[in-house]
């Protein structure tokens, strides 16, 4: 194994690090359990660190949950699939951010992986054809890793939320059952993400790569989440606020 046998994997989010970092590697790492994150220049300079969280974040696409003000927001939004990846990632990669880790390395690996029909982004627009907001991640098999997400601090409130609920649609239509957040966050655990720990992460990645991989995503297709019902997405709504 890549990595190693994950019952001798240290008991810590940081597994190991390597010189060594290409798109092949990565697409193995994924099927692994793991995933690439730089070092911090003063823990290991100029490594690339491989993870897999202790205790990692999930949602599975039957478990979204929309409250009523994100209901509201998305009407205000129209998302596509693959048409402004570059934007998307170079939005996700903006320096001012907090906690920024997405170097060269990062964008090479995944802009090539994109270009090879394993990384898709999606993005989100406002009424005057703004980007204002995306995602993007790895699609293997029935397994999606979200990798970062962004939006405009002025004209983009929930836009990386509503491209949240674009992915969704478009895992469902992949026959995607599991969407890997890495870590949980309030803002995720809002829309129905959860903890589950790294021997069960493990099992559904396993149920998940032995499904097949499906070439369902649509380059373009501006859509509207006016009418969720019309989105083919089944939803639970989380009643919160007016």
């Amino acid at each position: 194994m890549l990595f190693g046998p994950p019952d001798q994997w240290p008991d810590q989010d940081l597994i190991g690090y390597s010189e060594e970092f290409d798109p092949g590697l990565a697409l193995l790492a994924y099927r692994s359990g793991v995933f690439p994150m730089p070092l911090d220049s003063d823990v290991i300079e100029g490594q690339m660190g491989w993870w897999s969280p202790v205790h990692r974040g999930i949602i599975q696409p039957i478990e979204l949950r929309i409250s009523r003000s994100l209901r509201r927001s998305a009407r205000r939004y129209t998302t596509t699939v693959d048409t402004a990846f570059d934007e998307v990632l170079a939005g996700c990669r903006d320096p001012a951010r907090e906690f920024g880790w997405i170097d060269e390395r990062i964008s090479g690996v995944y802009t090539a992986l994109h270009r090879d029909g394993y990384v898709h982004s999606v993005e989100t627009w406002d009424s005057a054809g703004r980007l204002v907001g995306g995602l993007y991640g790895v699609h293997v098999s029935g397994m999606f890793a979200g990798e970062s997400m962004f939006h405009h601090p002025e004209l983009g409130t929930d836009a990386s939320k509503v491209a949240l609920l674009r992915l969704v649609t478009e895992l469902r239509r992949a026959g995607v059952d599991l969407l890997d957040v890495q870590w949980l966050t309030p803002h995720l655990a809002s829309l129905g993400a959860r903890e589950v720990s790294r021997a069960r992460y493990l099992e559904l990645l396993s149920a998940s790569l032995a499904k097949p991989y499906r070439r369902w995503w649509r380059s373009g297709g501006y859509e509207s989440f006016g009418d969720f019902e019309l989105s083919g997405v089944a939803v639970y709504e989380e009643i919160i606020g007016g």
